[in-house]
């Protein structure tokens, strides 16, 4: 039987460990409030008393806490250096890339092979085929632990370069983010023209994958700098912007998106690069 330790048992870490046990792995849990661990324990884990106790149980620990420094207090006593050794270690709790390589630094001088995680879902999406993890870090440990493939459809790994998750992660929420706040500003578009917000939702999830190849181009733009002859230039982009802005003075709405828009667009056109891609903006970030 599959045998994995998972160390915090918040809404994340307990979507991990319930779905380890609905695919047949025996699944020890620690959480340093214990009577979290009931309703789990119920279900067929094995508490235990301590994590140095629920490391040693398993060859696979997967952490997932509320941040490094929670998981720097739970891992780094001297019990838990002890148990560390030969063992593997995986961490799904969200940090930066610097934080990554301190604990891939501190995991090999315990003597654990050190796996870094990011999860792109919700504790609900676990074990599903949507669900991502982003990993890196120890190719070896990797290669002969399948353990995350139970937790998401698709588990890209990025090479031993182990920060390399971590960056992935964040700019996957930076372009998320950046999503949100431009379908929050189309709300109000939509709202100051009493149209409705669910069907404009509902037609941006049927075009995604029209988006996505646009982005796709783009990547390939900014990777090669092939910002000549564009498909959409950054000067012609700019009357969308001013729209934006007018719409934004006609309604009275609240416009610091397209204000920000704007002043990007016009740092760029600034530096010469209006006749370029739109993808040019990004010189202007370096």
């Amino acid at each position: 039987m599959n045998e994995v330790t998972v160390i915090g048992l918040g809404a994340m870490g307990g979507a991990i460990a319930q779905t380890l046990l609905e695919k047949g792995y025996h699944v020890t849990v620690w959480n340093r409030t214990a009577t979290r661990a009931d309703s789990i324990v119920k279900k067929g884990a094995v508490l235990t008393s301590t994590a140095a106790e629920a490391i040693r149980a398993s060859q696979i620990s997967i952490i997932c806490v509320s941040d490094y420094k929670t998981s720097y207090e739970v891992l780094d006593v001297e019990d838990v250096h002890a148990a560390l050794p030969g063992r593997v270690l995986i961490q799904l709790t969200t940090g930066s890339p610097e934080q990554a390589q301190k604990q891939e630094i501190w995991a090999n001088t315990h003597g654990a092979a050190y796996i870094d995680g990011a999860i792109a879902a919700a504790p609900t999406q676990i074990g599903g085929s949507h669900a991502t993890i982003f990993t890196s870090g120890s190719m070896e440990a990797f290669n002969q632990e399948p353990v995350l493939g139970a937790l998401a459809g698709h588990v890209p790994y990025y090479g031993e370069q182990v920060s390399a998750a971590a960056s992935i992660d964040l700019a996957f929420l930076s372009y998320l983010f950046g999503s949100y706040l431009g379908f929050f500003h189309a709300s109000r578009i939509l709202e100051s023209d009493g149209l409705r917000i669910d069907d404009f939702g509902s037609m941006i999830a049927g075009v995604s994958p029209m988006i996505g190849s646009i982005l796709q181009y783009e990547g390939e733009v900014i990777q090669h700098s092939k910002y000549e002859n564009p498909q959409s230039a950054l000067q012609m982009s700019m009357v969308t912007v001013g729209l934006l802005m007018e719409q934004a003075s006609e309604k009275s709405m609240n416009n610091e998106f397209p204000l920000f828009l704007q002043n990007m667009f016009h740092k760029a056109i600034e530096a010469g690069y209006g006749e370029q891609d739109i993808a040019s903006l990004v010189k202007t970030m370096r």
